[in-house]
């Protein structure tokens, strides 16, 4: 096994703080639109209900279309092309809604905005530029930008938008996208190279067997759940605010005391899902807090300061899944096919997201705003059954290890060999890659071993 440090070399850096930025200020750019669009429509021509609803979703349609064209793009011409690419895709849609003032031109700016499908590309290019020993906290640190980017945008939609209206939202989003072009120009380093990583990209070899395991199944199920019944209740949750009496100019400072609670509240709950292996119970708790929530939400006995307190039960269920659920996905995926699982995760989520404005948007215009959260939370029932029939996860992890010169005429025993280490669960051999990919459980791997086995011999 090769002996490198695990330290972080220059390269590296510039490498994860860049590409993370740039994924996080899309995501910001696309959730800042969440707490105001419903509030702003009156202003656009032709809004109904039922278009706001898909004006807030219809950017999971095309990134869930797009996202796997354009990392296969990016494996032909480049990762940094093909980012830009996007990013200007990206910054067309924001102006194109910006300059709008119907709801069909909100709508195709949103659409375009979906379009500057990057993500794929954004996690390739990371594993490019990360050694193998390096790269499972490159992807921790881009799941982590996410998670603040979203929160960042529900404070800083509202007071944008009071400021500058919903167009100053879009542009501010243009903006943003150009800066981080002049990110990705100048501080992110050109590729040394372009592989196919499996624990990143998509391999289209092993799509049927990730999409038909149940287990994985129902994680697709969850992400697509949780991002219908976040869209959709964005339809009414900005009324149901001012209705509590919070002006438009203050809904930031609510959301942000919102957030920062379920923040603190999530903490606790992933510690004794990661520590005490508990994470099919705090799964179930998370869904549970959900569904209360949404039926407290639209029950209309329920109002007044109920509203912050189902509002918090909600977002800390919906951060401790967006923060477990992946750390799950983890754990089940078979050796090397973690990039293919992620990939049709991010698609579930993706089209959840499209979905569910939709849906929201048919609930609110024939049944107005409590239908929302009734619908919503029967739905989240249903997903809540499904995962009951969950099996616990088993403590696995991913590993990859750089095979050396002195193992090319040695594959097939090394396999053998591999498999029989002590705490390896599964191990996938890549010889076009000169890597191998082992899920193995750390409390009981035979370390020793491992490193024997992977070390040349000595001559």
């Amino acid at each position: 096994m090769r002996k490198v440090s695990a330290l972080l070399l220059g390269s590296e850096r510039r490498a994860i703080s860049g590409l993370a930025g740039l994924y996080a200020s899309r995501m910001l750019g696309l959730f800042m639109v969440l707490p105001v669009l419903a509030l702003y429509a009156d202003t656009l021509e032709g809004s109904t209900p039922l278009l706001v609803g898909v004006a807030l979703g219809i950017y999971g349609l095309t990134q869930a279309t797009l996202q796997i064209p354009f990392g296969l793009l990016s494996d032909r011409i480049g990762r940094k092309r093909v980012i830009a690419l996007g990013l200007v895709i990206f910054a067309l849609g924001s102006m194109v809604a910006a300059l709008s003032d119907t709801m069909v031109g909100i709508i195709a700016g949103r659409a375009l905005q979906g379009g500057g499908a990057v993500a794929a590309a954004i996690m390739a290019l990371l594993a490019d530029q990360t050694r193998e020993e390096v790269r499972t906290a490159a992807m921790a640190i881009i799941g982590l930008s996410i998670g603040v980017s979203f929160a960042i945008a529900m404070v800083l939609g509202p007071w944008l938008a009071a400021w500058a209206g919903l167009a100053g939202v879009f542009w501010f989003t243009a903006l943003l996208t150009l800066v981080g072009l002049l990110v990705l120009w100048r501080w992110v380093p050109a590729a040394p190279r372009r592989r196919r990583h499996r624990d990143v990209s998509m391999d289209r070899q092993q799509f049927k067997s990730v999409i038909m395991r149940p287990d994985l199944w129902r994680l697709d199920v969850s992400i697509f759940s949780l991002h219908l019944v976040l869209m959709a209740i964005f339809v009414a949750v900005p009324f149901r605010l001012l209705g509590a009496g919070v002006p438009i100019e203050y809904h930031g400072l609510a959301y942000l005391g919102i957030m920062a609670l379920s923040f603190v509240a999530m903490v606790p709950l992933i510690v004794v899902a990661e520590k005490k292996q508990q994470m099919r119970l705090m799964c179930l708790l998370a869904i549970g807090a959900i569904v209360i929530s949404l039926a407290g939400l639209g029950l209309p006995f329920f109002a007044g300061d109920w509203l912050f307190v189902w509002l918090f039960v909600f977002f800390t269920g919906f951060n401790l899944l967006e923060a477990t659920l992946p750390s799950m996905l983890s754990k089940l995926a078979p050796a090397g096919a973690k990039g293919t699982a992620m990939g049709v995760y991010s698609t579930s989520q993706f089209l959840g997201a499209f979905l569910g404005g939709t849906l929201g948007g048919l609930l609110a215009h024939f049944g107005g705003l409590n239908a929302v959260f009734i619908g919503c939370a029967g739905l989240a029932l249903c997903w809540w059954v499904a995962m009951w029939w969950m099996p616990s996860p088993p403590p696995l992890s991913s590993e990859i290890v750089a095979l050396d010169d002195t193992h090319a005429d040695t594959l097939d025993l090394l396999m053998e060999h591999l498999a029989d280490v002590v705490g390896v669960e599964d191990v996938m051999l890549v010889p076009e890659e000169r890597l191998v990919y082992l899920k193995v459980n750390r409390q009981q791997l035979d370390r020793a071993t491992l490193t024997r086995l992977m070390s040349p011999p000595q001559s």
